[in-house]
């Protein structure tokens, strides 16, 4: 679960994550970002350095 707003500039990140998620499998992280008007370096740490810990933290159905 990636978290909604940039921890230190507060812009909005949860919509963008999906979207990231799909396009990196076919083009580099810095591209993608670009493309997806991320220009900030504190919003494109939040996005290339999560983590999906979900499943690990959660097991059961």
């Amino acid at each position: 679960m990636i978290p909604i707003r940039c921890f230190t500039c507060g812009r909005v990140i949860s919509d963008i994550w999906e979207e990231y998620k799909e396009r990196i499998k076919h083009k580099e992280p810095a591209e993608v970002l670009d493309e997806l008007g991320i220009t900030r370096y504190c919003c494109r740490r939040m996005l290339l350095t999560h983590t999906e810990l979900i499943d690990e933290i959660a097991p059961y159905e």
